[in-house]
């Protein structure tokens, strides 16, 4: 299915849309614009790294020229 290289790339957006999400949910809680606990903001940067995950896999089933078969 994915080759190794592949399976990095979709791991190191994953971790990197974890972060990212993360990071903006407790900045938004300490600046006082949203009202988030820390339990909410891990929950809710772990859904957005699965859809990372899913969108890197469903990107890999779309045919183009670099990974035509």
């Amino acid at each position: 299915m994915f080759s190794s290289e592949t399976a990095k790339d979709t791991l190191e957006r994953a971790v990197s849309t974890f972060a990212q999400t993360l990071v903006a949910l407790i900045g938004t809680d300490g600046a006082g614009i949203l009202d988030v606990s820390l339990v909410d903001s891990v929950s809710a940067a772990f859904v957005a790294a699965v859809l990372s995950i899913l969108k890197s896999y469903a990107a890999y089933k779309v045919p183009t020229k670099t990974n035509e078969s």
